[in-house]
């Protein structure tokens, strides 16, 4: 119902809805309750009609407007999302005060489809009006549910939406006592059948509401395809390369571009990546040379038509090449582990580079290389040479500090100090040597230790061994760990990959 506007056949269906209420009064024939249940079908009807609709419109929206504009449809996206939970909330309450109002009227005849108890005259009143009073909560829901959709609209779009869900007392009758919405829909006399057509009703308001909104909503992407509302300083020269003495002239600019619309842009011919409304030409430069590019942007204007712009011809020169050397972990090598460098000239085949390193060695190819030092020092320097113009020319170097491994934390108990439980300690049947924070997979052993397990009142317990593992004598000493005992490993000697001993810290525990 766009715009709060019925169709004919959803105004007769109003009409015979009012009239057969009117009739309710004088008798409740059986004629008179098949009517009630043809026009329940055609409104059931009519509501899984509308939200095929909304699935449809949400469905091409998602997969259309919210990934080739997300900026501009992120917004109308959720609150018609907003919209579908408020309007979902409703129907899921109706249908519950359905599902016991026919339960308490007897169920359904599985012989005709329709309810056992429509002529039923009490049921209704007693749950929507009299004792449980639902009609009054029903009445509240649907008037904050029709605000909470309007709500959703920008202020100035509102104007003109008139809802078709609302609740409103009838006009008062000469001669007639007032009666309110909820005892005209749901109060004395009103059968079964009627209030569940009432239902339905209702419902398809709640659906097609929910459709006015939503569509009000997702329409708002269209509307206007060109918004500006970034603005950047733009300098763009003719050339990016001058010879001495030539003048250097570039044209210095305020421009404004729309952040949340993705036009299509093409750089001589072939489309490039647009992200928050600009493009990003990109261009391999694998020889020398001058080169001269022209961007075309095409774009939606507000009528609906498409139009297009030309940048002028940018220049741009790539000149000789130059080496560029950068380590993959820091500008520091480490003895006894392999070190990953990249190695890259621009303009000049990776297979045709040659690299040197001043000590130690260097293994690999095609610009990746790993380096493996032995000695300390400051002043390592690797060499980059390559083939240009014909000739074998030292393209750059880079120095490099190399650096022994740092010593690892000796582990007990997965502990170097402090407290944990005895039970944790008894255990455990192994010390370990870990690097923390260290960003090659360096790995220490173990290689001699002491044990020293001091008992309350009692003198210490030493033992030593070779290796990482406790001995039998060691693990029968952990196990008579209790609370209170300290266990101490000292004298702790690790090896890692430079096949240097380390002497570890100390670890104390203190047994809980």
């Amino acid at each position: 119902m766009a715009g709060g506007k019925e169709t004919p056949r959803q105004r007769m269906i109003g009409i015979l809805y009012l009239v057969l209420l009117g009739l309710i009064a004088l008798d409740v024939p059986e004629n008179l309750l098949d009517s009630f249940k043809n026009i329940g079908d055609s409104l059931n009807a009519s509501k899984t009609n509308v939200q095929n609709g909304i699935n449809i419109s949400m469905g091409a929206f998602e997969k259309t407007k919210l990934v080739q504009e997300p900026e501009r449809a992120k917004d109308p996206w959720a609150k018609a999302n907003q919209a579908k939970q408020l309007a979902d909330a409703l129907d899921g309450y109706i249908e519950s005060l359905k599902t016991t109002l026919i339960k308490e009227s007897g169920g359904m005849d599985k012989s005709t489809g329709d309810y056992e108890g429509r002529e039923n005259l009490d049921v209704t009143v007693d749950l929507m009006c009299e004792r449980r009073k639902n009609a009054y909560d029903l009445f509240k829901k649907i008037n904050d549910t029709r605000t909470a959709l309007t709500n959703l609209l920008d202020p100035k779009d509102r104007a003109g939406v008139d809802l078709p869900l609302r609740a409103v007392d009838p006009p008062d009758r000469a001669g007639f006592p007032h009666k309110d919405w909820e005892r005209s829909n749901f109060g004395e006399g009103i059968p079964m059948g009627a209030a569940m057509t009432s239902f339905i009703k209702i419902q398809a308001d709640v659906k097609n509401s929910e459709n006015e909104i939503i569509k009000k909503l997702l329409g708002k992407v269209d509307e206007a395809q060109v918004n500006l509302d970034q603005f950047a300083a733009v300098a763009v020269a003719p050339t990016s390369y001058v010879l001495a003495g030539q003048p250097y002239t570039a044209q210095v600019f305020l421009t404004a571009y729309d952040s949340k619309a993705n036009p299509t842009i093409t750089v001589n011919g072939s489309q490039v990546p647009v992200s928050g409304g600009r493009g990003t030409y990109t261009v391999n430069t694998g020889s020398e040379g001058t080169f001269t590019w022209v961007g075309k942007i095409a774009y939606k204007k507000a009528d609906g038509t498409i139009d297009y712009k030309e940048t002028p011809p940018q220049t741009y020169q790539v000149a000789r090449p130059s080496a560029v050397v950068s380590p993959d972990k820091m500008n520091v090598l480490y003895i006894g582990v392999p070190n990953p460098v990249s190695v890259s000239a621009p303009g000049i085949p990776k297979e045709k580079l040659h690299v040197s390193i001043g000590s130690g060695s260097l293994s690999g190819s095609a610009g990746k290389y790993i380096a493996t030092v032995n000695s300390i020092t400051d002043n390592d320097v690797v060499t980059v040479s390559g083939e240009v113009n014909g000739k074998n020319t030292v393209l750059g170097t880079t120095k490099f500090r190399v650096k022994r491994i740092p010593d690892p934390k000796p582990q007990f108990a997965g502990k170097s100090s402090g407290s944990t439980s005895a039970a944790n300690i008894r255990a455990q049947s192994r010390v370990f040597a870990k690097l923390e924070g260290f960003d090659f997979d360096a790995t220490f052993n173990v290689t001699r230790f002491t044990l020293l397990v001091v008992k309350p009142r009692q003198d210490p317990i030493t033992y030593t061994t070779n290796g990482a593992d406790l001995t039998a004598q060691m693990r029968s000493a952990i196990a008579t760990v209790s609370p209170g005992t300290l266990v101490i490993f000292k004298d702790i000697i690790a090896v890692g990959p430079d096949n240097t001993q380390r002497g570890l810290d100390a670890i104390t525990l203190s047994a809980n």
